[in-house]
Formats: structure tokens, sequence, C-alpha cells
């Protein structure tokens, strides 16, 4: 390993995860990797030795039987995760998001239910948010939960949901709808629920349908999919704190630690890549020497390499704000805006010093600059991203007087 993407500060405890972690990807994943990518196949085996190491459980309390790590652990097993596969860590972010609000917004008796089963990876959680035509307006939800006029509390719920990760092999969703709370504010009119599904394809529960797999450019080997819910009935003991009208606070919350994921995610796609192309440089030959010893060639390792470095230190901070208890809607919006951007441009790079072998798919850097894509998307793209930051700045910056 260089020296890029380390970390000051860590306990006796994060480094040995680390080090497993790092041993993992290259020994289980970065082998077999791009194989699984080009056949879009499922990394069963690679997800089974997650959970022997304890990845699922990784942030939830021992009390629920986790490791009880925190959010800066977690973003750089991601960071690692990617490194190798940035398929395998979109496996785990979902179920993380699910863990983390029912740890932050479950009720107790939602937490002892879920949480211990959650940790060993036996139940796999997924989030929905969004919907066909829906993009990043959230407030524009139509999925709807009403109660059902038998008087027995619970609700039915109706709509169609898009873009779940782990739609398929989860079988705990948390899925946020409009409910009539009769509040003045649309937010306070959003709820989420905690669905129970079985793991597949079809009618998962009933009146729930995961229709199947959507075909992506890249992300390949975890399934995507969409959700339609038809008069599917859910008791009220599976709204998320207990109480309705709380749901898109608590998916925003969720989505905070979510942008922290992405962006330990591109840093670990950007890392990839950059380890590619300072190899591929130092073999490759032009005009009698390696081309490593072109300037130009020199200094495109030179940036892409202090990219990378910024990036994952953006991640860092961002995950030790939200670590202390603090909002990072601004800190965790800048290092997802600014991996994302810089991972494209990096893997880019890479790409354009591999020449003619990075188009083939012999080469890694192909799979790499297809997920690389993905990062301006995921958790919000970068404008939604500037809106947020921007806002925030407004406030904070506001002219007295």
């Amino acid at each position: 390993m260089g020296r890029l993407c380390e970390t000051e500060g860590l306990t006796e405890d994060q480094t040995e995860i680390l080090k497993a972690v790092r041993t993992f990807v290259e020994e289980r994943i970065l082998p077999v990797a791009t194989e699984l990518e080009h056949a879009d196949e499922y990394p069963q085996e690679i997800i089974d030795g997650l959970k022997e190491l304890g990845i699922f459980g990784l942030t939830i309390p021992e009390e629920y039987d986790g490791l009880g790590e925190s959010l800066l652990t977690y973003a750089l097993c991601v960071e690692e995760i990617a490194r190798g596969w940035m398929s395998v860590s979109g496996v785990i972010n979902t179920h993380f998001i699910v863990a983390y609000m029912l740890m932050k917004h479950g009720t107790e008796e939602q937490k002892r239910k879920y949480l211990p089963k959650m940790a060993t990876g036996e139940v796999r959680g997924a989030f929905s948010m969004s919907e066909p035509g829906l993009g990043s307006d959230v407030a524009a939800v139509k999925t709807k939960a009403t109660k059902d006029p038998d008087g027995s509390g619970d609700y039915v719920i109706d709509g169609q949901k898009m873009w779940l990760t782990n739609g398929g092999t989860s079988n705990l969703v948390a899925v946020l709808v409009k409910t009539d709370e009769g509040a003045d504010s649309v937010y306070k009119n959003m709820t989420t629920f905690l669905v129970e599904k079985e793991p597949g394809f079809g009618e998962t529960a009933p009146g729930l349908t995961i229709p199947g797999k959507l075909d992506k450019m890249g992300y390949k080997g975890v399934e995507t999919t969409e959700a339609v819910f038809e008069g599917h009935r859910v008791s009220a003991d599976q709204v998320l704190g207990g109480a309705p009208g709380q749901g898109f606070y608590q998916m925003m919350d969720g989505v905070e630690v979510g942008r922290v994921n992405v962006a330990a995610r591109a840093v670990g796609i950007a890392n990839r890549a950059f380890e590619l192309a300072i190899a591929y440089a130092q073999q490759r030959e032009t005009f009698g020497k390696p081309i490593a010893e072109h300037q130009a060639i020199l200094f495109r390792l030179a940036e892409m390499a202090t990219k990378v470095e910024t990036a994952h230190a953006m991640m860092v901070r961002s995950a030790r704000i939200k670590d202390r208890g603090e909002r990072n809607d601004v800190e965790a919006g800048m290092a997802k805006m600014l991996a994302a951007e810089y991972c494209n441009e990096v893997v880019q790079d890479s790409f354009r010093i591999h020449g003619g072998y990075g188009y083939s798919k012999e080469y890694e850097i192909e799979r790499l600059y297809r997920e690389a894509a993905f990062m301006l998307i995921g958790e919000g793209t970068s404008d939604i991203q500037k809106m947020i930051i921007g806002r925030s700045l407004l406030k904070d910056y506001q002219l007295k007087g």
C-alpha cells in the first residue's frame, strides 16, 4: 500500500478492522470483481465473507449484538471495499442506512426486533424514497398510506417506488410515503414504514411486488429494482419511531450518513484508478522510456493523487462531525460532491494513461469508468449538494441589521 488515504488518530481496534477488510479485499474481492461485474452476478460468497467479518453489524451497538463502531470506521471500511468493487459497498450501504435510522429513530421494541438480526445479516435492509418521475423532489412523493376504515389501526399502502438498491435480496424496506396527519407542511405529512417482505422477485408480500432487476450501465452484481404497492397492509407498529409524520426528517438524517458513504465509495474507486495508472505508467514504454518519465504523465499522476487525498480528507471530516452527534448536512454534501467529481476526473485520467487498453474489458479501468458515473448521481447529484450547501451558508453568513 502507498501513502494515500491514510487516516490519523485511529484507535487500535479501528486499525485492526481496516487491516482485516483490506486483506479481504485483496484476497477475496479484487481477483473476481471484474468477472462477476461483467456477468452481472450477485457476489454471494463475498457477502457471506463480509457477514463473517461482522461488517453488517459494524455500527450496531453491542447491546444489539453489533460491534458498536463509529460512522468513521464504517466509512473507511466502505472506502476499502469500493476500492475492490464498488457494487459490494452498495450491498451494505442501504442496509447500514436502515440500521442507522432504526438506531436513531426506532422504538425500543423495533430496535430489539430488528437490530440483532441485522447485525448478523439475517435481516437485510433496503430503503426507498424515490419514485418514477420524482427525481430529487422528495416532497412530491405520491405513494400513500391511508388508515384502514375497519378501525384496526392498520395502514394500507398504494403506489410505486423506484431505485431500490437491494430491492430483491432485502427482507426489510424502510419506505417513505405520504400520510394525512393534518399538518400544514407537506414534510410533516410524510411517514417512514418498516415493510417486511420475502427476498426475491414477484409478489414478495401480500400487495407488494418487486418486478425484477433494472438493467444498468454499471453498478452491476447488486440489484436495483422498483417496488409496486397495491393494497399492502401494514400494522401501525411498523411506523418508524411509532409516531407518523416524522418520515421526511428521519430519511434526511439517513441520507446524510448515506452521502458520507457515497463519498467513501468515490474515494475508493479513485484510489484504485490511481493505483492502476501509476503501475501501468511504470510498465508502458514510449520513445525509449517508461511513460511515467514523461512530464505530461508525471504531472497527471501528481494531480490525481492530490485529488484522492483531498476527497479522503473531506470524507473523514464529515464522518467525524456526525460521530460527534452534530448535523453534517453541509460537510457531507461537500464531501459527496467533491469526492464524486474528483473520482470521475481521476478515473478519466487513468483511462487516458491506459490509452487503448483502457477501452478493453480485459482491463479493470473499463469497469471503474462505468462505476464512477454512478457517484455523480447517487444520494443526490452535485447540483442538489450545491443547493444544500448554499442555503446553509446563507443562513450562517446572513447579514445583520
